[in-house]
């Protein structure tokens, strides 16, 4: 196991005072980013995401004169929730890590936030989908950061059912990510009244789309819905394009499409999708900046909505720990829900009380290659969707942590 981890230490040059000292264990906080560093989501997650959590230390530390000696090491969990469990139990019990980040792949998010909670660490996620983490999965030392399937079945789907594609078929990846996709996108479609004529199963990863490519090419449906991610969704978008079905007339609805998916297709296959994220690098000032600096970091690559939240999410973590004057799981956790968020690269918002990271979400839709002006000017903002719009009402969720009425 310990051949799979990278590791990194960024410290502050000064010691801690006595009292907060006694309050960190072992003296130090150690921050643990578990993703897909060699799959089909590393470009998405990968080593940009320990990049990224190595700025927000550096960040945190150079903009607060804070006096906490951090670490941060990283592994690979494979996409797998065994091997993403063995990985937190190890850092957990053995490694003394604190905080466990990122974690894309919702089978092993929702494995995680459960050693988590058991062990009383903390899981802040950037990097899962599965609404279900701040919904029935939610526990008191889980926080789901970046974006989740409601938000972004109620951005795109919204805007594609009213729009007039109000027929729909379903390509959706076997595992907990893309049947919660299909399910919260499926319940916007009906609830503006549309169709759904039919769904197929893919698994998880897939090479060949062709033959349920072909099944939704039959069906006739004015959409066809990719309630799937990272390689899946580029490979079944290009095999749709080699296939001629936008040619003859269905559409595809990327339901989670990230700026990584959008340069590995080119503009000429992914033109005119339209997609939602919390977070695009050609926003403001603030995220060109930040986008600058993490490219040049990381070859070039311009980072994803999951790398930007790790690295938003390590800053408030961090924030709550000085604050707190501990690094308990469960007492940071009530910290961070304390503390307002206003970062410079989500903007202004909260942590709910069922874990639930609030930010605004934007609608895009992907430019003709004569729109950009070069490599990653791929988006053009449709919509803007407030905060307290963007994301699934707390009292709808089933969160156990959050009282009925």
């Amino acid at each position: 196991m310990k051949r799979n981890l990278l590791s990194l230490a960024v410290a502050a040059t000064c010691a801690f005072a006595g009292a907060a000292q006694a309050q960190i264990s072992d003296g130090i906080v150690k921050i643990g980013v578990l993703n897909d560093m060699s799959g089909l989501y590393s470009d998405i997650t990968g080593p940009g995401s320990l990049s990224a959590a190595k700025m927000a230390v550096e960040d945190y530390l150079k903009s607060s004169k804070s006096q906490l000696k951090v670490e941060v090491v990283g592994a690979d969990h494979q996409n797998k929730p065994d091997v993403g469990s063995n990985v937190a139990r190890q850092w957990y019990d053995t490694d003394k890590v604190d905080m466990i980040a990122d974690v894309p792949t919702s089978s092993v998010g929702l494995a995680i936030a459960k050693i988590s909670s058991d062990k009383g660490k903390l899981h802040v996620n950037s990097g899962s989908a599965t609404a279900d983490l701040s919904g029935k999965a939610c526990n008191a030392n889980t926080i789901h950061w970046a974006y989740d399937t409601w938000m972004l079945a109620n951005g795109t789907g919204t805007a594609i059912v009213k729009s007039g594609g109000d027929t729909w078929f379903f390509l959706t990846a076997d595992y907990a990510f893309g049947h919660a996709l299909e399910r919260d996108t499926e319940a916007v479609v009906l609830k503006n009244g549309g169709k759904v004529l039919g769904k197929v199963r893919t698994p998880f990863p897939t090479q060949d789309f062709s033959s349920f490519l072909l099944q939704a090419q039959a069906s006739k449906a004015k959409i066809i819905g990719l309630a799937n991610a990272g390689g899946d969704t580029t490979n079944s978008i290009k095999q749709a394009f080699e296939f001629g079905i936008t040619k003859g007339g269905q559409n595809l609805a990327g339901m989670l499409v990230f700026l990584p998916d959008v340069h590995s297709l080119g503009l000429e296959k992914a033109q005119g999708l339209m997609l939602t994220e919390t977070f695009y690098w050609d926003l403001n000032d603030q995220t060109r900046a930040f986008a600058k600096r993490f490219a040049a970091a990381n070859g070039g690559k311009y980072p994803s909505m999951v790398q930007a939240g790790v690295y938003s999410s390590v800053i408030h973590y961090l924030k709550a720990v000085d604050a707190a004057k501990t690094d308990d799981g469960t007492k940071v956790a009530a910290k961070m829900k304390e503390l307002p968020t206003d970062d410079v690269l989500f903007g202004k918002g909260s942590v709910r009380a069922d874990g639930r990271k609030i930010h605004p979400a934007y609608l895009f839709q992907v430019k003709k290659p004569s729109e950009s002006k070069g490599p990653y000017d791929y988006y053009k903002l449709v919509a803007t969707i407030p905060a307290n719009e963007a994301f699934r009402p707390m009292a709808d969720g089933e969160c156990p942590l959050v009282a009925k009425k």
